[in-house]
């Protein structure tokens, strides 16, 4: 199950707790604290990214190759901006 992070709100709105619960995928965000019953927003947070071996590859391997064959898109930035896709099946052209 996912790991998510949520943000505890006081009274104005502002953030004053951040906290971490393994929810199913399929359950809906909290809204309110489960102890306290406070407020919650979730938080937008990175993904973590497992590192294994699979099979003749070195442990944590992040190469192009290994990024593709794990379902993954890659894009890379461009100096004048936007992005270009490097691998996997997402669209060429990223603005």
């Amino acid at each position: 199950m996912p790991m998510y992070v949520y943000e505890v709100l006081d009274d104005q709105g502002n953030v004053c707790d951040v906290f971490e619960i393994i929810q199913k995928i399929t359950e809906p965000p909290l809204t309110r604290h489960p102890e306290t019953g406070q407020p919650l927003r979730m938080s937008i947070t990175a993904p973590f990214v497992a590192k294994k071996t699979h099979g003749d590859l070195p442990k944590g391997d992040i190469s192009d190759r290994n990024l593709e064959k794990l379902g993954f898109t890659k894009y890379k930035k461009r100096r004048e901006g936007g992005y270009d896709k490097v691998v996997g099946d997402g669209p060429d052209l990223k603005a």
